[in-house]
């Protein structure tokens, strides 16, 4: 059975990646993306896939 927990800091860090691409800094975005565990990664992306989604489309298109 896989461990689907998102650890805080990985949900801070996804916070911080979504307002750094709302606020058009991409640059932060990545770095934030890039500091998730592998884990909590893996697990991100299975809760999104639950809703029918990806994180890209998530992201509108703000520039």
């Amino acid at each position: 059975m896989t461990d689907h927990r998102i650890t805080l800091m990985a949900a801070g860090e996804l916070r911080d990646a979504l307002t750094a691409h709302r606020n058009g800094d991409t640059a932060a975005a990545v770095a934030a993306l890039m500091s998730i565990d592998p884990q909590s990664w893996a697990a991100i992306e299975h809760r999104l896939a639950a809703l029918g989604g990806t994180l890209a489309e998530l992201l509108p298109d703000t520039h």
